[in-house]
């Protein structure tokens, strides 16, 4: 469920109210019981976080993992 952004035109609160995406939004102020306009939000982005994830979807390679040729013995 997402979280909308309130603010009030009366006193100026704002809040936050955790609702279903069905649910009427709210119309009144909690401290003041004025009247109440949801904010716009932008959304949230997506996050990544963990081993495994990266900006361009393609591993970069270190130092450390470069091939190598194999090492042969000359006996």
């Amino acid at each position: 469920m997402p979280t909308y952004d309130y603010a009030c035109l009366s006193c100026g609160h704002e809040f936050e109210a955790f609702q279903s995406m069905k649910d009427e939004p709210l119309h009144e102020c909690p401290q003041c019981h004025g009247q109440v306009k949801r904010k716009v939000g932008g959304g949230a982005g997506i996050i990544f976080k963990g081993s495994g994830f990266y900006i361009n979807d393609s591993k970069k390679t270190s130092a450390s993992e470069t091939k190598t040729e194999p090492v042969t013995s000359n006996t």
